[in-house]
């Protein structure tokens, strides 16, 4: 009976195997690729069903285990048209199903990712933002992306420090409110805090994003004013090499100085880059070099830039792919900072020059995991920078950051994003600061959904603590008031875009700002030609609110599509930190000193409030009138920047009705158009900047200033500001103006792979400064030879 009831046992076994065998799933998978390029698309969602869906891997492969079955698939991805088919499944069938998709048909389709640290089509993003392609940045030989930047609507550079919307004015080396990501990662420096633009690496380049507005619910510290986002390329399915080699020189300026003659003043460079997929591997490495003589005296400039970026797809875990990018650059030059005299202004003063011999690298492993419409991924850097100059000064310091970040798409069009950040900076070994250490931890989540296909909605928060030493974070829950104290800064946004009609998106949004004082206007202490840089260690973090009401407007004439954007914006910063030039006893305090002692310098210090307002109007486009390819990026942009706190006395030149914050133009105008007919490309820019109306006084103002006689005892005296700029006062006129600078280029296809281009730029040969002291450079001619394999 034992027997039997075994063999009966084992013999139902083998048939209910049998049985499952026979009902076993069936295997569907493929690759989405694009139309035009053949190339695969990672990140395209597949949905089966309300419940079912799945995200392509960084190959555009996806995969479904389905029991026997009819279907219907829906394959979307911004940029693109989706993609829909009905499809059957049989048991244990192994069905390919490859999936070709077709470009959208209109600009306001480009991708982003910065806007809120997911792809969304730019026309949902709830925030002004602008792109700039990495063809833009190539047609006009771009060398440090702080030029290029000076072409964004909005946008100005000066001395280093970035500006949006004239959130900042004049800071050099130090600080900045807008916050310079590569690949959603910070690359600010340890202990100056501020963007290192000679260094970011512009040969292996996708796209530039730029957000305008107060960032810091999503990227934290540093994104008060906005956000940069250069985005690196990765390798496509089909090699490619690029090599660009240049050589320019610059013309003499409008008044020829003597020193300028029998001159030889040129620029070279090369870059270099070249990305391959090897099996599971995707392999990028590019490099820089770059020669200027300079278009001043002594002001000479020699790098080298090599980078690459890795990572490798594991095919036997889908969705599961690590990696590692790498840069390093060592740069040495001279630093001009002041003119001798303004008769003589592209020469330093004294005829002499600091100079410096600075290195700089970072590595950033990372690991990223799909699994269904989830992601996971942890992102790391360490960036090291070593500053050394002849005057004895320099600096050690070192930047340990990492983010950890989870994703989830749902099916009804909800995304939400959660994120941990840890930063820990080091300055080590250091002249030129000191030594010192701070740490900065924040959490954040941010929800973006969009309802009834028509308005999308994106909230988030973010806790954010900082400490630099023994000075830590303060939070409030209502910061202007100072009320609802908190062991750490809560700083939120909230953003809606509303589509009214087939290409017409309406957009308001708030965010709040929270910037901790970095380590160089804490603690600095240097000299930089007569003048001293002088430390603050009592700075207190600023704090800012900003609020935008937008339209954007798509539109197609004939092949071109673009759209024009109209915006009206406000920002209010609390406690906000400025440079300010005085005349400061060795201290570092403003008043009377005495005679042997008179040091002229800029400080960081709380000024109090600010308010600008003001608005922006842009256009952009790219396609096809007639023959002629077009492309355009313009941009308007008004602002008033006042003290609400204004003193007619010590905040301005002494002009009583002028209640302008310093070092601000109310009115910007920037324009590139590029006209492509066959093999022949033409290309124009232009700026115009209005007047400078409110400076620091000090730089035209005489102070008096007490000192001891032997014979007389205490006597007062007047120190002229001359004794700082000489010149300056008596041709102030030349400084304070408005101004235009336009630029040309024209290039040659001699066929597929190469490309001549001549570039000139400030063709009128325009005079003009950012800053007093600082005349930018003379006419200048490039030409240029690109190589693409």
């Amino acid at each position: 009976m034992n027997k039997f009831t075994t063999k009966l046992i084992l013999a139902l076994a083998l048939f209910c195997s049998i049985l499952k065998a026979q009902t076993v799933n069936g295997v569907v998978s493929g690759k989405v690729t694009d139309s035009a390029t053949q190339e695969a698309l990672a990140g395209a969602v597949i949905n089966l069903d309300p419940k079912t869906a799945i995200i392509t891997d960084a190959d555009g492969f996806y995969k479904f285990n389905l029991p026997e079955g009819e279907y219907n698939l829906a394959c979307a991805l911004f940029g693109y048209k989706t993609y829909s088919v009905n499809f059957n499944v049989k048991s244990a069938e192994n069905k390919i199903l490859n999936i070709v998709l077709l470009e959208s048909n209109t600009a306001l389709d480009e991708v982003v990712v910065s806007a809120g640290k997911y792809e969304q089509k730019l026309s949902d993003v709830t925030v002004s933002m602008d792109i700039i392609k990495n063809t833009l940045i190539e047609n006009k030989n771009t060398t440090s992306l702080e030029y290029i930047m000076n072409q964004v609507p909005g946008v100005t550079v000066a001395d280093g420090q970035a500006s949006i919307r004239g959130g900042s004015g004049f800071s050099y080396g130090a600080g900045s409110r807008v916050l310079m990501l590569v690949d959603e990662m910070p690359m600010i420096s340890a202990d100056a805090g501020d963007i290192k633009w000679n260094y970011l690496p512009l040969e292996n380049l996708d796209q530039v994003e730029v957000i305008k507005g107060a960032s810091s619910a999503l990227f934290g510290s540093s994104a008060l004013n906005g956000v940069i986002n250069l985005r690196t390329a990765y390798a496509q399915d089909k090699p490619q090499t690029k090599l660009i080699t240049f050589y320019g020189s610059y013309d003499a300026p409008r008044h020829t100085y003597k020193w300028w003659k029998k001159s030889s003043l040129r620029q070279s460079g090369i870059n270099f880059s070249h990305a391959q997929k090897i099996g599971n591997l995707d392999f990028v490495i590019g490099g820089h070099k770059f020669t200027d003589d300079g278009f001043r005296m002594l002001e000479t400039e020699d790098r080298s830039r090599f980078n690459n970026n890795l990572r490798y797809n594991f095919k036997k875990l889908p969705g599961l792919s690590v990696g590692v990018n790498t840069n390093m650059m060592n740069t040495k030059g001279g630093l001009f900072f002041l003119w001798q005299n303004y008769d003589s202004a592209y020469i330093p003063q004294g005829r002499t020059i600091q100079r410096y011999n600075n290195n700089r690298f970072n590595v950033d492993p990372y690991i990223t995991f799909y699994k269904g419409t989830n992601k996971f991924s942890l992102r790391n850097r360490y960036f090291k920078t070593v500053n050394s100059n002849d005057k004895g000064q320099g600096s050690y310091a070192e930047l340990y950051y990492s983010e950890f970040q989870y994703q989830k798409r749902f099916i009804n069009g909800l995304n939400i994003t959660v994120g941990a950040v840890y930063m820990q900076q080091q300055i080590l070994g250091d002249s030129l600061y000191g030594r010192h250490s701070g740490n900065n931890r924040a959490g954040y989540i941010q929800a973006d959904r969009k309802f009834f296909d028509k308005l999308t909605v994106s909230v988030g928060v973010r806790g954010e603590f900082y400490q630099l030493d023994t000075a830590k974070t303060t939070g409030y829950l209502f910061p202007q008031n100072q009320k609802g104290k908190l062991p750490f800064q809560p700083v939120t946004r909230i953003g809606l875009n509303y589509q009214a009609a087939p290409f017409t998106f309406l957009r308001a949004s708030y965010g709040q700002g929270y910037r901790f004082p970095t380590v160089a206007e804490k603690f600095v202490s240097t000299a930089v030609s007569a003048l001293k840089i002088y430390p603050n260690p009592n700075l207190q973090p600023e704090r800012a609110f900003s609020a935008e009401l937008g339209i954007k407007q798509g539109f197609k004439i004939s092949g071109f599509k673009g759209f024009f954007d109209v915006a009206a914006f406000y920002t209010e910063y609390t406690n906000m930190i400025e440079f300010v030039f005085d005349i400061y006893k060795p201290g570092g305090t403003t008043g009377v000193f005495y005679l042997d002692q008179p040091f002229a310098g800029f400080k960081s210090q709380n000024i109090g409030r600010a308010q600008i307002s003001g608005f922006e109007t842009s256009l952009t486009g790219n396609g096809k009138l007639g023959p002629v390819n077009v492309t355009i990026l313009s941009g308007y942009t008004y602002i008033y920047p006042v003290n609400p706190n204004f003193n007619a006395v010590k905040d301005t030149l002494g002009l009583p009705n002028v209640n302008i914050l310093k070092y601000r133009s109310r009115h910007v105008l920037k324009n590139d158009i590029q006209l492509d007919y066959k093999f022949i490309s033409l290309g124009y820019s232009c700026r115009y900047q209005s007047k400078v109306e409110n400076i620091d006084r000090r730089f035209v103002q005489s102070i008096l200033h007490e000192y001891n006689d032997i014979n007389n005892g205490v006597n007062w005296d007047e120190i002229d500001a001359t004794y700082i700029l000489p010149g300056l006062k008596q041709n102030f006129g030349a400084f304070q103006k408005s101004f235009w600078v336009h630029d040309a280029r024209i290039s040659f296809n001699l066929n597929a792979n190469i490309k001549f281009s001549f570039i000139i730029n400030n063709f009128t040969n325009a005079e003009y400064q950012n800053r007093p002291g600082d005349v930018r450079p003379p006419t200048q001619y490039v030409f240029q030879l690109a190589i693409k394999l």
